[in-house]
């Protein structure tokens, strides 16, 4: 059938993704860091996306699309709060040990006994999104800030490391310089310790995005 329907102009488009929230029908998603009308379907036509798009890459087209499909979204939109509730279920009882701040932490906690450890500057954990399932799970976690925090962590974890059998030890830091100073801490920590614990830095860029993960 003819009728209304969104077009994206991929060559203006920033990769935003405002449109794909203001997408009340899911039919816009980001691919390769651009928006995209994935399903024809889903769009009402109605165009709640315009007004979000900074740049103006969506505008009105009348031509051949499916008819927009009602009861579809509408299933569409059940499945996905059904599986944001199961990860956000799954999430909520990743954390495994008490407490998490790294200053409060005790040296010789059981719970350090061969443990996977997580050492994360505290923005991280709220920076990205999918931080509970990708680094929480599974770990012992413990988290710090070295900017607002008055000690430096080195001392802390160096006794951590020496008196404790740690398998990895994987650090979230941000993008922001004040970060370098955990990254910095660890790799002082384990070399203080004489151990030779694997260790990986992943960082998390002011916008959500894991940008790098290296080995130090």
């Amino acid at each position: 059938m003819i009728r209304k329907i969104i077009h994206i102009d991929k060559n203006l488009c920033n990769g935003c993704g405002l449109c794909a929230q203001a997408c009340h029908e899911n039919a816009i998603q980001m691919i390769d860091g651009k928006a995209v009308l994935t399903r024809e379907d889903y769009c009402d036509g109605l165009g709640d996306c315009l007004p979000a798009c900074p740049v103006q890459a969506i505008t009105f087209e009348e031509r051949e699309a499916p008819a927009y499909d009602h009861q579809a979204v509408e299933r569409n939109k059940k499945q996905l709060k059904k599986a944001l509730t199961s990860d956000f279920t799954e999430s909520s009882f990743s954390l495994s040990q008490w407490p998490i701040q790294i200053k409060l932490a005790p040296i010789n906690a059981p719970y350090f006994s061969k443990c996977n450890l997580l050492i994360a500057a505290d923005c991280s954990g709220y920076a990205y999104g999918n931080f509970h399932r990708e680094f929480v799970d599974g770990k012992i976690t413990l988290i710090g800030c070295p900017k607002l925090d008055a000690v430096y962590y080195g001392d802390k974890l160096a006794s951590i490391f020496a008196s404790n059998d740690i398998r990895t030890v994987t650090v979230t830091r941000m993008e922001v310089p004040c970060c370098q100073g955990i990254e910095a801490a660890v790799a002082d920590a384990i070399r203080r310790s004489k151990k030779n614990i694997p260790c990986t830095v992943a960082t998390i860029g002011i916008n959500g995005e894991i940008l790098s993960s290296k080995s130090i």
